[in-house]
């Protein structure tokens, strides 16, 4: 009984004799803790080890890349005697849209999505019309009118763009010999034929740009500086159109006056400093009374010039400019619409026989390398044949004075 007493007035924990006791769980739930504690470790060690997004749940933006889809445009095929379109010459440029891609960017968060293009080249026509041509140094100002597209001619103080713009002749000489004047068209679209025409040939040739390629302001800058005269040449409808397609803005058939009026003014504010304009292509067009009243009309109350190609017998040019006392002319012979050194040769002979019998005989050719090797050489000649090489506004006023 004493030792019971002892038992229950001993302090918790403490037992008689020094001897501790402590308090111990059955050893059923200590396993079942253990077993619970290794489940949840197992858990979170399955988790760090499968689970491969480091970001641990940060919300994510995820990109995605899609090809633009573009089409380029077809290549045509172009007559001898002409430049080639140009549509085919800005196919060839080396940047294209065709490399752009479009960038989604999806907010990992609110999911809002926002698409970004990158990667854009600048293709070479990338320009629709609206950026307006640089300024050509010794224009006159006075002579250039302001549009939504840029600065085209037009008539001031009584000058007129034909007269300024007319590289310097011996008229005089002119009115008492036969004369030649040759035109060179095309040029603008391929830098380095322009080049060779510019460089190679004699100031008194004249040179017919067109109003595409890089920069064909630059270059017509460079051919006046070298005592060219220069003429603007505007794409229009051929018979074959669209199979072959002069280029962008062509002057259509199907189109309204004052749509192909619109057309006009871009065409003449690519570039300025040019005499006159002439037809690029346009067999079509240059045949249809009604569309080409108001061209030619707009282009003489400008005063300009206007230099058929002689691409159709039917082109109504002629009479429509004499209406407008306009100074014109027609190329009597396509120089190389062969373009073989002996055909070349043999056109130039009829030129020159043209010119002695009636006076005055226009030629008009491309820049091909053997075009502009052959009349390099035949110019040379000239002069020993008692034949004159004039640039084409003299000849207009020769002609017209006759």
């Amino acid at each position: 009984m004493a030792e019971a007493a002892d038992e229950l007035s001993t302090p918790l924990g403490q037992g008689t004799g020094g001897k501790t006791r402590r308090f111990r769980l059955p050893f059923t739930a200590m396993q079942a803790l253990a077993v619970l504690l290794g489940l949840i470790l197992v858990t979170f060690g399955g988790i760090a080890l499968f689970n491969d997004n480091p970001l641990g749940g940060e919300p994510i933006a995820h990109i995605a890349l899609r090809k633009v889809e573009t089409s380029a445009p077809a290549e045509k095929q172009t007559p001898p005697g002409h430049a080639e379109p140009a549509a085919k010459a800005a196919s060839k440029s080396p940047a294209t849209a065709g490399d752009a891609k479009t960038v989604t960017i999806i907010d990992g968060s609110s999911g809002k999505r926002q698409d970004v293009v990158i990667g854009a080249g600048d293709a070479a026509d990338k320009s629709d019309g609206d950026t307006p041509a640089p300024m050509m140094t010794g224009v006159d100002q006075r002579l250039l009118e302001k549009t939504r597209y840029g600065m085209i001619p037009v008539v001031a103080d009584g000058l007129k763009p034909f007269t300024v713009y007319a590289a310097e002749a011996d008229r005089a000489k002119a009115a008492r010999m036969p004369v030649v004047a040759i035109v060179v068209g095309g040029l603008g679209v391929g830098a380095a034929k322009t080049a060779d025409a510019i460089m190679k040939l004699p100031s008194a040739v004249t040179l017919a740009f067109t109003p595409y390629g890089a920069d064909p302001g630059k270059l017509a800058e460079r051919a006046r500086a070298q005592r060219h005269e220069i003429l603007l040449q505007i794409p229009m409808e051929p018979f074959d159109y669209p199979d072959n397609d002069p280029g962008p803005q062509t002057l259509l058939t199907s189109l309204s006056g004052e749509q192909n009026l619109d057309r006009f003014y871009w065409h003449l504010s690519r570039l300025q400093g040019y005499a006159g304009i002439a037809n690029f292509m346009g067999a079509r067009f240059v045949a249809t009374d009604p569309v080409m009243q108001p061209i030619v009309r707009e282009a003489a109350k400008r005063g300009l010039g206007f230099f058929d190609d002689g691409s159709t017998p039917r082109s109504v040019a002629s009479s429509l400019a004499a209406g407008q006392a306009m100074p014109f002319a027609k190329a009597d012979f396509t120089i190389d619409a062969v373009p073989t050194s002996a055909e070349i040769d043999r056109t130039l002979v009829k030129l020159e026989t043209l010119a002695k019998e009636r006076g005055t005989a226009v030629g008009v050719a491309s820049a091909l390398p053997v075009s502009i090797e052959r009349l390099s050489a035949w110019i040379k000649t000239l002069d020993s044949h008692g034949i004159m090489l004039v640039p084409l506004t003299t000849a207009m006023l020769k002609s017209k004075s006759g």
